[in-house]
């Protein structure tokens, strides 16, 4: 038995629906939640793929360094991306995760195909992992209010490796000067 529910997202009807399961957490909340995970995915596919745009693209004296970091953290993203859509499946939803679906749930800021310079790659991806990171703290808080401690314990995860990614590429940006 499936349980339908339709939204809205940038003026466009999406249906969504939810699978039986014996998950003890009730059908609305887990509608909430699979709504707030294919969010979150939408955004860590994006990110995802604004990393390894910078991968691919970086030039300059710190060139292979930032390459194995930028391919390090895509990895850290991808495998979230899993995580994140088999949590949807176990509450019964259907994870949104093709790239055009990831596209139409994405909020963050479109990467600049202008820049070869490898500061300008750090500064481009710090620039899109601190929205990012706001994001989940919501999430964790909406998964807490909705009863959820596994999908909050999920973002909690995503969270605390996202900070310590932004660190890492805000550490390159910081001088001795200030």
């Amino acid at each position: 038995m499936m349980t339908k529910t339709m939204t809205k997202k940038n003026g466009k009807a999406v249906k969504s629906g939810l699978h039986s399961t014996r998950i003890d957490i009730p059908s609305k909340a887990r509608t909430q939640l699979v709504d707030i995970l294919n969010e979150s995915l939408g955004r860590t596919f994006d990110l995802f793929s604004q990393v390894k745009q910078a991968h691919w693209n970086v030039k300059g004296h710190q060139f292979y360094q930032l390459h194995l970091l930028f391919d390090e953290i895509a990895s850290e993203l991808l495998e979230y991306t899993d995580e994140q859509a088999e949590r949807i499946t176990a509450l019964g939803g259907t994870a949104m995760g093709t790239v055009r679906m990831a596209a139409f749930a994405t909020d963050l800021e479109e990467y600049p195909t202008d820049i070869l310079e490898s500061m300008d790659h750090v500064a481009a991806l710090a620039d899109r992992f601190a929205p990012y990171c706001q994001s989940l703290r919501e999430y964790i808080d909406k998964a807490t209010e909705l009863g959820d401690a596994d999908t909050a314990d999920l973002f909690t995860e995503i969270s605390r490796t996202a900070d310590k990614r932004l660190w890492f590429l805000e550490a390159h940006l910081q001088t001795d000067e200030g």
